[in-house]
Parts: structure tokens; sequence; C-alpha cells
């Protein structure tokens, strides 16, 4: 939850909550710039808004969803065995909301792809897919690329005479299976 603090007067002070983080604001405002951008880019280049729309609603899909991604990253690492059941509720919930914004925006991109006035089975059932298929792919991709920044535990850990994990001796293992 997001705070705004406004001095109105000497002694008075108006707060104003709004949802999310400013960051996470600016970041959604930065994929519809994007989207916007792209969009009168690719119709001045090509004069088809078609091609224009698809590739508009798909960057700001795609960006949009890679930024749930790592969001929802972030979420699930802050989450352990120990967390209290109300914020596993709570996070529950938060990921429940970013879902459903994503798969909203997915189908309000495919509705305005299917308005247009272009006809035909590339233009009325496989075009609209492509936002949603872009946003999912980035997502997943925002996904995989926090999964693999994360350290894992360094090799020399498992090495040397005070190593927690050792390889048992021949002779030691042949006593065991004898026994």
């Amino acid at each position: 939850m997001g705070q705004m603090i406004r001095q109105t007067g000497p002694n008075t002070t108006r707060y104003y909550w709004y949802p999310g983080d400013k960051k996470e604001w600016l970041r959604a405002l930065v994929a519809l710039v994007a989207g916007g951008a792209v969009l009168g880019l690719a119709y001045w280049l090509t004069r088809s808004w078609l091609t224009a729309t698809v590739l508009g609603l798909s960057t700001a899909c795609g960006i949009a969803g890679f930024n749930l991604g790592r969001r929802d990253l972030n979420a699930a690492d802050a989450l352990n065995a120990r967390t209290p059941r109300r914020e596993v509720t709570s996070a529950a919930g938060r990921a429940a909301w970013r879902g459903l914004v994503e798969g909203s925006a997915a189908a309000f991109a495919a509705l305005i792809i299917v308005q247009l006035p272009a006809t035909g089975l590339v233009a009325d059932w496989l075009l609209p897919l492509v936002p949603a298929v872009v946003g999912g792919m980035s997502r997943q991709a925002a996904l995989l690329a926090g999964r693999l920044s994360h350290a894992s535990e360094p090799a020399s850990e498992f090495a040397g005479p005070d190593a927690t994990r050792r390889i048992p001796d021949a002779d030691t293992d042949a006593t065991q299976v004898a026994s």
C-alpha cells in the first residue's frame, strides 16, 4: 500500500492511500508508454492498424508481464516455512490479483484486435492471441531470470576437511554392506 503525504496547512496534514507502490505504478506507466510508442511507430511505418495494434499491445503486455513475473518471484521469495498463515494468505491474494490483472489485460488486448476492420483467419483468430502469449512468455522469462540470478551455495562448501557432506570411503561401504 502506498501513501502520499501532503501538508495543506501549518497544522493540517492529509494522507492519501493508494494501492501498490509508486515504483510499480511507474513501471506500469512505462509499459503503457512503450506500447503506445511502438503502436505509433509501427503505424507510421506500415500504415496498417492491425499490425500496429498487435505490435503495440504485445509490447505493453510483454513489459507488464515481465514486471508482474518479477513481483511474483519477489513475493514467493519472501515466504518460507515459518511465515504466518495470515501473511501467506495475503501473499496469495496479491498473487491472485496480479493474475487477474494480467489475464484481463490480455483479454482486453484480444478484444481490441478482434474489433479492428481486418478480417480473416489470421486477423480474427491468431493475432488476438499474440499479446497474451507475449505477456505469458515474458512473465516466465522474469521468473526464470530471477531464479538464475540467485546465488547458489559455493562448491567449496562441499569440499575440504571441514565439509558437511563427505563421500564415504570404499572400506566403510564394504563393512556396512556386509553387516
